[in-house]
């Protein structure tokens, strides 16, 4: 039978709270050797530890183990498995240390850092040059970031893992290293800035990003300073050995401690650290204290050193024989095991063993505390979830279950959901596992969590299991093993020689990968073919990649690998399938900046109907952006008519006449390559004599007169008006303007000049192809009517008497009337006139008519 909870319980403050000591491992022999000649760092939440013999040290040779070596880091789990040795040949290492999803980094004197994973792989970055050529002297090193002090004696802080670059923190103004210093990650201070305490002289300096600040109090110089996990207290620990533990704004003085009192104490303070927020572990070679809020102690004795891991709600202490946790005992615990304890969830315990033993008394408890039954259920659930033991976890879920049946209505999710957590939680305790969670850092670190921490060991079975068991998406469990599996398979070949074929391989581990995503993945959506194929990739496996890259559903996924590879007429096809415009100019921007634009236009040519697309969105882009792409891309795609029209557009845009009267000359050149367009190379050959023609003109007239981009009767018209009627005939007769055409520009230019005797002389100087009615009614438009009156003689007889009136003169219109004979005419006339001295007047000769 299991001892009972109560016996690994020791009181403080007067028996009103207990802190308890329990045995996470035994791992007597598994670690290298005596702790104190290592340095040390542990992982929260559970996690390894990694060990780096330490050099300043003199260690006899049969003290370490035979195979580590100075050069080396060597992970543990917390049972004292190994899981990693790595050798290290970048120089001084100054610090090392845990992130908060468990990778290790590793600094070096000359600023330059990795990030480890649990697997030995890396990525390498550095805090800059400057920082190079300063040299790094000591740094701190937490979940989510790193603070380095250089040796001009300033800090750098890095956030994050990802190999931004580093921050300068305020200036101290420091003229020598601090006795010792800490730093309170942004999430635990109130500003969300990292803040820097610096143990000098007798004060202590904080410094952030905007200032640095004395605290202005006299109790120092300090040897080691620890801040709480929540960052609200500091524990302090000066040379004279006194422990003060004081609120991280030095506003209140919360404990104080003589360590030098402590019996069996001998030689310097190792380690000072927290036990969950409430209690400080202060520890020697061989011995761990702790020191609660007024002042009480508790020894624990170890056979040699130990080192010791904060948690949030605990303390893990690794020894040479045994890895322990100590952490105050949760209320409800107290409340369920405390001897003596007249609670309901100690009542309902007592009642549930009762009835196990077939014990009246069972209903006789359960009776006495039926108004509290439904907070003592609640009691022994919470109680469960912080037990490590199974048995006791099973004894108190059944207590719970029994008080529960006694309750018409209460809500089961809390005791299903406590009871799943304690199944993980006790699968991941394992030894062979080695993750030592407690219940509280489960809830705050989350199962997704978790799971990721089992595949950083590729502990894919497991972390499968507690996927499913807990309903959670097995994307990530698949994605990792995929990944893994393909980083540890090696190309395969079948057949020898010239016959050697790698696909074959690749192909089979491809059908592996597809049919385990299909099994378990279920088609599920957040499974992403284009990562594990970008990992294939990364280890060279170009084919296996493309072959992932097949099933991945989404374009948007597939293409930036596939340009990432270098498969840019796979990408482009990719691009076009998915309909996505953006995709495609993504990738034509991309290929165009890569590619020569022989081997660009060349591979959108040789896509013909599947890469249509492609063709047509370059030309769309290249015509607003790039038009010298875009006639090079004609030009390649031997696109005459294409080119011929670009260099039209060309010329209609272009200001200056050198340069349109080159476009028409390129663009003549390219439909007279053409034999289906022969009509347009000869307009285009006119357009060159039109526009050499235009630039003569205007040298003789001295540029006074414009004379370039107008059209053959534009530039008649022009000649006409400023004199040169014989250059307009020359045009007329080069051009072959038709007669009618010419006349009517005559007529237009003659009149707009207001040369009316010149106009009467062209009119006479033939007979006119257009008629005189043109005449007529163009000098009436333009306002001359007294001038049109001449040419209404000339024209046809029907139509005289309108003419007349469109001129205004009535009586011509009648006394053409008259002489017609045309008496229906001047009754209409008489009808349409503006008044009535005309209508008697027209009256008259109609009279006269009779």
């Amino acid at each position: 039978m299991t001892d009972h909870p109560t016996l690994s319980w020791e009181a403080m403050q007067d028996g009103s709270v207990f802190y308890r000591r329990h045995q996470l491992y035994s791992i007597p022999g598994k670690l290298p050797g005596d702790l104190q000649d290592f340095i040390v760092a542990g992982c929260r939440y559970g996690g390894p530890i990694a060990l780096m013999r330490d050099t300043s040290k003199l260690v006899a040779v049969n003290r370490a183990a035979p195979a580590f070596s100075k050069a080396q880091i060597s992970i543990y789990s917390p049972a004292g498995e190994g899981i990693l040795l790595f050798s290290w040949d970048q120089g001084k290492i100054v610090r090392f240390g845990w992130t908060g999803d468990e990778r290790l980094v590793v600094l070096n004197e000359e600023g330059v850092y990795r990030v480890y994973d649990l697997q030995g792989e890396y990525q390498q970055y550095s805090l800059g040059s400057e920082a190079g050529e300063l040299g790094i002297i000591d740094a701190r090193i937490h979940e989510s970031g790193l603070v380095a002090l250089t040796g001009s004696l300033t800090f750098l802080e890095v956030k994050e893992w990802s190999g931004g670059k580093p921050l300068t923190l305020a200036n101290p103004g420091l003229s020598q290293p601090p006795q010792s210093w800490a730093v309170i990650p942004p999430d635990q201070t109130i500003s969300r800035h990292v803040e820097v305490l610096l143990s000098v002289e007798t004060t202590i300096y904080s410094v952030d990003n905007l200032e640095s600040l004395d605290q202005r109090i006299s109790r120092g110089p300090f040897t080691h300073m620890s801040p709480s996990p929540n960052g609200k207290s500091l524990a302090l620990l000066t040379f004279s050995g006194l422990l003060w533990v004081v609120s991280t704004d030095f506003q209140r003085s919360l404990a104080e401690f003589d360590t030098s009192t402590v019996a069996g104490a001998s030689g310097d303070v190792h380690q000072v650290e927290w036990c969950g927020n409430d209690a400080v572990l202060v520890t020697w070679p061989n011995l761990a204290v702790l020191v609660g809020p007024f002042g009480d102690t508790l020894q624990y004795f170890y056979s040699g050193s130990t080192f010791a891991v904060t948690e949030p709600d605990g303390i893990r202490i690794i020894g040479p024989d045994t890895c322990d946790f100590v952490q105050k005992v949760p209320a409800s615990s107290v409340s369920v095991f405390r001897p003596g304890s007249t609670s309901p969830s100690a009542i309902l315990f007592d009642a549930w063993e009762n009835f196990s033993r077939r014990s009246p008394k069972a209903d006789e408890s359960i009776r006495s505390i039926r108004p509290e039954l439904a907070a003592a259920v609640d009691e022994c659930i919470d109680a469960a979830a912080r037990e490590w033991e199974p048995f006791w976890q099973r004894r108190l879920l059944n207590a719970a279950k029994f008080g529960r049946s006694f309750l018409d209505l209460y809500d089961p999710t809390d005791f299903i959901q406590v009871g799943q957590a304690l199944k993980v939680l006790n699968a991941v305790r394992f030894y062979e596992i080695g993750i030592p969670l407690s219940y509280t850092q489960y809830t705050q670190l989350s199962p997704t969590h978790l799971i990721s921490r089992l595949l950083a060991r590729n502990l894919h079975l497991l972390a499968l299991r507690i996927s499913s068991y807990l309903a959670l998406p097995p994307d990530a469990v698949l994605k990792h093993w995929a990944c893994a599996k393909i980083l540890r398979s090696k190309p395969q070949t079948s057949g020898t020689g010239k016959n050697a074929d790698l696909e074959s391989g690749d192909e089979a581990l491809s059908r592996v990968i597809v049919e385990k995503f299909e099994t378990l993945g279920r088609g599920s959506s957040g499974v992403s073919y284009a990562d594990i194929a970008k990992r294939a990739w990364e280890v060279g496996r170009t084919a296996l990649a493309t072959k992932l890259l097949d099933y991945e559903t989404k374009a948007s996924d597939q293409v930036p690998l596939l340009l990432s590879m270098k498969e840019d007429k796979l990408a482009l096809l990719k691009a076009v399938e998915s309909g996505d415009t953006d995709l495609v100019y993504h990738v034509l921007l991309h290929l165009q900046k890569r590619l020569s634009l022989g081997s660009f236009f060349r591979l959108i040519e040789e896509g013909g109907p599947k890469l249509a697309l492609a063709s047509r969105l370059l030309q769309v882009y290249a015509r607003e952006q790039n038009r010298d792409m875009l006639r090079d891309f004609y030009y390649s795609d031997d696109r005459r008519v294409e080119s011929a029209v670009l260099c039209l557009e060309d010329a209609a845009s272009a200001s200056d006449p050198t340069a349109k009267l080159t476009s028409v000359k390129a663009a003549q050149k390219f439909f007279s390559e053409d034999k289906d367009r022969s009509f347009e190379a000869k307009m285009m050959d006119e357009s060159v004599r039109l526009m050499t023609l235009q630039q003569t003109l205007e040298k003789e007239a001295d540029g006074k007169i414009a004379f370039f981009g107008q059209s053959v009767n534009e530039t008649i018209r022009t000649c006409l008006v400023n004199g040169m009627a014989k250059r307009a005939d020359k045009i007329k007769s080069d051009f072959k303007v038709p007669d009618k055409r010419f006349w009517y520009v005559k007529l237009q230019a003659l009149t707009s000049i207001h040369d009316f005797e010149g106009l009467e002389a062209f009119a006479k100087s033939r007979r006119s192809p257009i008629g005189y009615e043109a005449f007529v009614k163009h000098l009436v438009e333009k306002g001359h009517q007294k001038e049109a009156l001449s040419y209404v003689p000339r024209c046809d007889g029907p139509k005289r008497a309108d003419l007349y009136v469109l001129c205004n003169d009535w009586r011509a219109a009648a006394k053409e009337c008259k002489e017609r004979g045309d008496k229906a005419k001047l009754e209409q006339l008489r009808k349409s006139c503006p008044n009535s001295l005309i209508a008697r007047e027209l009256e008259q000769v109609a009279a006269s008519m009779k």
